[in-house]
């Protein structure tokens, strides 16, 4: 599968994630957002930019939603609440957001 993004071809796993980390970028990340009917606004893009330091800085990390809420709400400076996590990504807060930073697809189950 591919995804077309400025002219570029881009190839995709059949659940959507991108099969090279490399090639992604913002207006990857707004196409493949844009696909899953999200509009990126601040928010959105904290937690992209924090999963994708978590696995590129940290061994190849994917935090599930739980340690999301922790990490995510020490960046925004309150305590959120999954609810606050599925707004922004219905599909699945760790799982989505990966997908549209380009991240290689989670095998772990489970938030908890």
């Amino acid at each position: 599968m591919s995804l077309e993004v400025g002219g570029k071809t881009i190839e995709v796993t059949e659940s959507g994630f991108l099969v090279n980390l490399d090639d992604w970028n913002e207006d990857i990340a707004e196409a493949i957002a844009q696909d899953e009917g999200i509009s990126l606004t601040q928010e959105h893009w904290d937690v992209v930019n924090y999963l994708r330091d978590e696995y590129i800085n940290n061994a190849g990390n994917q935090p599930n939603n739980r340690t999301m809420l922790k990490d995510v709400g020490k960046i925004w400076g309150k305590k959120i609440s999954s609810k606050d996590l599925y707004d922004l990504f219905p599909g699945n807060p760790s799982k989505q957001a990966g997908r549209i930073g380009g991240l290689p697809e989670s095998r772990r189950k489970g938030g908890y």
